[in-house]
């Protein structure tokens, strides 16, 4: 299997074979914490040298499509899968994946609770948080302070909405606020779900039944794209985590709700223009505070099928990848503000961590807080923040997430996009069996 697992990446990226290591393919997305992740990865190669990483990067999107097609068909592409709370559980019983298995200087009772039980089935882990999240609002402090405003700690998203009004200057290149308007289930989808939840919403009632032409869906989606056509940038539909980050990189957002990963990459002044003017508050509420933030960890989890050498390699990967000395090792090579975080309490614990991440504790509040099993006003039968744990969510979440985008866009109406979503999640729930 090792010698398989070569020949298919070596036939696709052209690599050459080599026999005297263990070639372990990754399958990551592009985000930032990945990227320096894979400039960290000599440092594991020189310790462990019978293993060899190789790295597949993906756009979020595709990297899902990717990695669910490969698991579910046992294509064998990957030894080692960047995946997240919502694949965990549902891959757990289906036995797609291997548990993992911590050394003995990894400390699981370090993993902050809310990320390793929602990692875990049955009590046992199946991926380990490379790093956690929540999502808050962040903004420019200094644009704040010339407009006369103040942010505060716990904004409703009526008092967002007017501040961006005011903030909102394209002439001088910064809009009022940037929001995910790229479809996916976890670009747009993630960010507009938890607005659903805070109107007071759900995907689906207790008997299953879609309920996306409900008030609360009407009022939070139009509520959305109005924001963004009169104070976001142009072409919102296009942009997702990445786009945006790049956009208040440079200083054209007034105003973010976006993964409170993003905070230390906005603040580092090698490559944000304005990480001296940044703020954070907590996500904005609505009708209710319930499942207005989101929870999120992006982990490495190991295919079930994968060869004894591939999984021995894998799991000592896992283990450096998400110890505590690896945040270290990041601390030491890119500063303490980029290092993962969302995972460990002994990171937010750490005083060279508290200095240098301002946002650090409302983001733990905001992990510590968002509760998959109670993310929505009226009881639903489902697990999740800003996702229903159901494999038919994917597909469903994608579908709509495309729709909203459409509407976003301008080629179709809140309404319409909503009627078409309610059809297809109801149409999709129906083949799968939730519904006669």
């Amino acid at each position: 299997m090792k010698f398989r697992s070569t020949l298919v990446f070596a036939s696709l990226f052209g690599v050459a074979l080599s026999a005297s290591a263990t070639d372990l393919v990754i399958a990551t997305v592009n985000n930032g914490q990945m990227i320096q992740m894979e400039r960290l990865t000599s440092v594991f190669e020189k310790q462990n040298p019978d293993i060899h990483v190789k790295w597949v990067t993906l756009e979020e999107n595709v990297l899902r499509q990717r990695v669910t097609t490969d698991i579910a068909t046992k294509g064998r592409q990957f030894d080692l899968m960047t995946i997240g709370m919502y694949e965990v559980p549902i891959w757990s019983k289906l036995g797609w994946l291997k548990p993992i298995v911590p050394d003995a200087n990894y400390d699981v009772n370090d993993l902050l609770p809310p990320i390793r039980e929602g990692l875990s089935y049955k009590g046992k882990l199946y991926a380990a948080p490379f790093y956690g999240e929540s999502s808050m609002l962040m903004y420019r402090t200094d644009l704040m302070k010339k407009a006369g405003l103040t942010m505060p700690e716990k904004p409703t998203w009526d008092q967002v909405r007017d501040m961006a009004a005011k903030l909102n200057d394209p002439k001088a290149g910064v809009y009022g606020i940037c929001l995910r308007g790229k479809a996916g289930w976890g670009e747009n989808m993630a960010l507009l779900t938890t607005m659903v939840n805070t109107w007071g919403g759900q995907w689906f009632n207790m008997k299953w039944q879609p309920q996306l032409q409900t008030k609360p869906w009407e009022d939070a989606v139009s509520f959305y794209v109005d924001l963004l056509k009169k104070y976001g940038p142009p072409g919102a539909s296009n942009y997702g985590f990445n786009e945006n980050l790049a956009l208040f990189d440079q200083g054209k957002c007034a105003m973010w709700v976006d993964a409170s990963v993003a905070a230390g990459f906005i603040s580092d002044p090698k490559q944000s223009k304005v990480a001296h003017e940044v703020g954070f508050a907590q996500a904005p509420v609505a009708v209710t505070p319930k499942g207005a933030h989101w929870l999120w960890s992006w982990a490495l989890g190991i295919p079930s099928d994968v060869s004894p050498a591939q999984e021995a390699a894998a799991q000592k990967f896992v283990n450096w990848a998400t110890s505590k000395q690896y945040i270290e090792l990041v601390a030491a090579s890119e500063g303490w503000g980029l290092v993962p975080s969302g995972t460990r309490a002994s990171t937010y614990a750490n005083p060279n961590y508290q200095k240098a991440a301002p946002w650090g504790q409302s983001e733990l509040h905001a992990i510590d807080t968002a509760n998959p099993n109670d993310a929505t006003l009226p009881k639903s039968p489902y697990v999740g923040v800003q996702y229903a744990a159901i494999p038919e969510f994917q597909g469903i979440g994608t579908q709509v997430g495309q729709y909203i985008s459409a509407a976003l866009s301008g080629s179709t109406t809140v309404p319409k996009a909503l009627a078409e979503s309610q059809a297809a999640a109801t149409r999709q729930m129906k083949m799968a069996g939730y519904l006669k």
